[in-house]
């Protein structure tokens, strides 16, 4: 993935911008980034948009000197807090991508236990390892531009690379996945007896799951305006037990805000 700076790129003769960028991985499993270089079909124009310096994924060189630092994984150790905030000092733009650097992801779902002793002796047994209640990036340190999804579209972080190097507004969606999924055509995964997320989880995918006629898991984190208490009230009336509705709720950390669970 290394390019030579010699390649310029132009545009009617003038020279583009294209920054320089890395990326960086803590408690994940590194799917985010295993989807910028999984789509080889637009790779090299991902590439032309900026000058990679660091992607232990898909390169053995590394540099210090980057603007944009995209960042997948929750924070889950002290050694993790330390290195985040170095990464922080040098960016000019630190982006959270996917779930784990929004929410938490997975991760935090360990954080409903009081007693994170149990918890280790439970995981690791008599080889524990250093471990911290899971936090999301924008609790260590300022975040510019989160970039939802478990794991993240490849279009969506191309285009917000593309805006970035053009001065451009990012905008999110502020829309629900059931618009998307409307358009789309799909039949409601309600009508088949899913249970689904779509109705409070904010779009931006395509309806990606849906299209699979897989129920939404609220990967991306809330809706603009979401009325999670309603959508509960019609998935109980659905059916649903109020266990399924939080574990699905509770997956991936973006409704957090919205659970009031008993402990």
């Amino acid at each position: 993935m290394k390019t030579k700076e010699s390649d310029t790129k132009t545009y009617l003769g003038m020279p583009l911008y294209r920054p320089k960028v890395g990326f960086f991985e803590f408690s994940s499993c590194e799917g985010c980034q295993l989807q910028i270089v999984n789509n080889e079909s637009t790779l090299l124009d991902f590439l032309s948009l900026v000058e990679v310096v660091s992607f232990r994924e898909a390169m053995t060189e590394k540099s210090d000197d980057y603007e944009i630092a995209f960042i997948e994984g929750s924070i889950t150790r002290d050694d993790e807090v330390k290195r985040l905030k170095r990464i922080r000092k040098n960016a000019k733009i630190l982006v959270a991508l996917g779930s784990c650097a929004c929410f938490g992801g997975v991760n935090q779902l360990k954080n409903r236990f009081k007693n994170l002793n149990w918890v280790k002796k439970e995981v690791y047994g008599r080889h524990p390892v250093d471990t911290e209640p899971v936090r999301a990036v924008e609790d260590v340190v300022k975040v510019d531009l989160k970039i939802y999804g478990c794991p993240v579209k490849k279009e969506e972080v191309e285009k917000s690379v593309l805006h970035i190097a053009l001065g451009k507004s990012i905008e999110i969606p502020k829309y629900p996945v059931c618009m998307e999924c409307k358009a789309n055509e799909n039949i409601c995964l309600f009508d088949l007896g899913e249970l689904c997320l779509g109705p409070v989880t904010r779009a931006g995918c395509n309806s990606w799951c849906p299209n699979s006629r897989a129920g939404c898991w609220g990967c991306r984190g809330p809706a603009d305006d979401a009325n999670v208490e309603y959508m509960k009230k019609i998935m109980k009336e659905k059916g649903f037990s109020e266990e399924a509705i939080l574990e699905r709720l509770e997956c991936f950390g973006g409704f957090a805000d919205f659970l009031k669970r008993k402990k």
